[in-house]
């Protein structure tokens, strides 16, 4: 298994996949880091699960869906309305 998010200091490094499991409505996959310890990471942040489609066509060029972007910007006005 290897981290993929991009800002994980450990991206890129390699570790033993121990299992995929759902926690509290979270996908985490379970692996041994570098002191032999059983961590867990968001599976969404390495290689077992698939790169979003969008992310892979836009090759960097556009990080975020603009469905992301417009409740974002939702958010941030209904938060300046308080």
């Amino acid at each position: 298994m290897r981290v993929t998010h991009p800002f994980h200091p450990l991206r890129g490094q390699e570790f033993e996949f121990v299992k995929r499991q759902r926690n509290w409505r979270q996908d985490r996959v379970y692996f041994y880091d570098c002191e032999g310890e059983l961590a867990s990471l968001p599976a969404e942040w390495t290689d077992v699960v698939p790169a979003d489609p969008f992310v892979v066509l836009s090759a960097g060029r556009a990080p975020f869906h603009l469905r992301a972007l417009v409740e974002l910007a939702e958010l941030i006005e209904r938060s300046a309305a308080l």
